[in-house]
């Protein structure tokens, strides 16, 4: 009996061994997701204009061309290499009044393009204005406001008022002076009040600081952590 039973093992090992049972299926591996990284919110970012912008010339929904001039490095890690593009478009623009209100520029950027073609969104307003001149940000949105006026406009009218009295005192002695720098002084402040406060100026190559508003994930894979494109050999 007990030689029945190994035999019968015997052959159904052989018959195993003869007719392999289907192949193992291979699992496949699951998809490796891109690394990616976190632009901050409030990191700032320093960057340059590329065409001039002005409250005389410039209207709203314009485009503004700019192009970062450092990189902005996060935990050892580049984010925002220099010479990344940046676009933008004019939210606001006002003219300096004649009487009161001063010029006034808002701007929003909206697209960081890296030098590898590489396009984010980017929520992003002014900081700061370190290359304006005379101009200065008014608020959180980053409206850019040119300096008040006040002086120069009594300037104007002080100059015009001597310049009457001079005349009115040459020809019609001490009443006559009196009489010229009372004229004079209403030709000065009507010059004053019929003169536009100066205009926003910022010519191509004005330095400006945006700050971004919300975090931006981008693809690591596709942001190179260099901070320069490395020069070929000789």
């Amino acid at each position: 009996m007990r030689f029945v039973v190994i035999s019968c093992l015997l052959v159904a090992s052989v018959w195993a061994q003869n007719n392999p049972g289907p192949a193992p299926v291979a699992l496949a591996a699951a998809p490796v997701a891109a690394p990616e990284l976190v632009i901050p919110a409030g990191t700032k970012v320093p960057v340059e204009l590329k065409h001039a912008i002005s409250t005389h010339s410039t209207r709203t929904g314009d485009a503004v061309y700019a192009e970062t001039t450092f990189p902005v490095v996060y935990n050892n890690r580049v984010l925002i290499p220099a010479g990344t593009y940046v676009q933008g478009r004019i939210s606001q623009i006002q003219r300096g009044g004649r009487i009161k209100g001063r010029a006034q520029v808002l701007m929003h950027f909206t697209t960081l393009i890296y030098p590898s073609g590489y396009t984010v969104i980017l929520p992003g307003t002014v900081e700061n204005a370190p290359g304006a001149d005379k101009t200065a940000v008014k608020d959180g949105e980053g409206t850019l406001q040119k300096d008040g006026q006040t002086g120069s406009k009594v300037g104007t009218i002080a100059t015009t008022t001597g310049t009457g009295a001079m005349i009115g005192g040459l020809s019609q002695g001490g009443k006559g002076a009196l009489i010229g720098a009372g004229v004079g002084g209403a030709v000065g402040t009507a010059i004053a009040m019929l003169t536009r406060g100066d205009d926003v100026k910022l010519d191509a190559g004005t330095t400006l600081e945006l700050v971004v508003q919300r975090d931006i994930p981008v693809d690591a894979s596709r942001v190179p952590n260099v901070t320069k494109t490395p020069s070929s050999a000789p």
